[in-house]
């Protein structure tokens, strides 16, 4: 039914759809709102009777303020909630495995692109939502994100039982050396500002600047694994924000100064299909690549960081060329690095 050119959702929806929808009404405005509307809530409990509430917790983050670069605290019990399964099925969002990964070794997965809110990235390695463990047996999976996000009150425990810890070089580190064997590190390479990018069928990823992690990858042996998300970028439509644009060069001012982009962005409601904060229903396949073995060199020169980051280029483009036709982007589609 549409009204003053608003698509609305009809009453006799299914209640598997609703509890899709639910489900994804969850992680997106937790996302959005649940880290500063703590945070703003607890600096209200000081000037009230309940001040020592905020002041006991703040003792608790600085007993506590290391596990997020310490392997964190997942909790499989949270990662198997039937919720995510109901978050997958809302696209849907599907893991598409292309070879065995071994446990007697560690690996470093790249996760392009980042779109507007990293949902498949969320999905697949902080929630079993598309059974990561039953593809991947043995394979702990740890997402990487921003270090900010674990200093909001009480979001960030909720955070860390998904399994996710800091995108920081000691976390990195710490899960290659300390956690023994088996464990697959995710990191959104292109971090916050490939967000501005996330446009529906453009595939753009940052990516020629980034070695952080290839230079990891050798001081630690770790496997590289390239892991392409088609649909990401399609499920919310972005304002146009061309390069050398106003609107992008102030999108990059913010960037730097925050530390993450403010895409402008719309999706559709939770009662409309037209205009909201919820994502479009539309299929994201997350493809992962075959493992790049690396020989582990525990003072790798530019040249062999130069190398691998090549190889993993080439690797991540090939994965493209490879499936795109078969998960929905056009013969002509092309993957941009820059």
């Amino acid at each position: 039914m549409k009204i003053l050119g608003i698509e609305f959702a009809p009453l006799d929806i299914p209640m598997q759809r609703r509890l899709q929808t639910l489900a994804v009404v969850h992680y997106t405005y937790i996302f959005l709102f649940m880290g500063f509307g703590l945070l703003f809530f607890f600096l209200y409990l000081l000037f009230t009777d309940y001040y020592y509430i905020p002041l006991l917790y703040a003792l608790w983050y600085y007993y506590d303020r290391h596990t997020s670069e310490r392997g964190g605290r997942r909790s499989q019990w949270v990662r198997e909630w039937p919720f995510f399964k109901y978050f997958a099925e809302y696209f849907p969002i599907s893991l598409i495995k292309t070879a065995d990964l071994s446990p007697a070794k560690n690996y470093i997965f790249g996760l392009h692109p980042h779109g507007i809110m990293c949902h498949s990235h969320f999905c697949n390695m902080g929630s079993e939502g598309t059974g990561f463990s039953l593809k991947f047996p043995a394979i702990r999976p740890y997402l990487c994100v921003l270090s900010g996000q674990f200093m909001f009150p009480v979001f960030r425990e909720y955070f860390l039982l998904s399994g996710a810890v800091e995108v920081s070089k000691a976390s990195i580190e710490w899960i290659l050396t300390k956690e023994g064997t088996g464990n697959a590190v995710g990191i959104i390479i292109g971090g916050a500002v490939e967000a501005l990018d996330a446009v529906p069928d453009r595939y753009v990823v940052n990516l020629k600047n980034r070695k952080g992690f290839v230079r990891l990858a050798l001081k630690h042996g770790a496997s590289l694994v390239p892991v392409f998300s088609f649909g990401e970028n399609n499920i919310y439509t972005q304002v146009s924000n061309p390069e050398g644009s106003r609107l992008r060069r102030f999108q990059l001012f913010l960037t730097h100064r925050l530390g993450f982009s403010p895409p402008i962005f719309h999706g559709r409601g939770i009662f409309n299909y037209t205009f909201g904060l919820l994502p479009f229903r539309r299929p994201i396949y997350s493809v992962v690549g075959k493992p790049i073995d690396v020989i582990k060199r525990q003072e790798p020169t530019e040249e062999e960081v130069d190398k691998l980051h090549k190889q993993y280029m080439d690797a991540l483009n090939e994965l493209f060329e490879t499936h795109k036709l078969e998960y929905g982007a056009k013969e002509s589609s092309e993957l941009i690095m820059y």
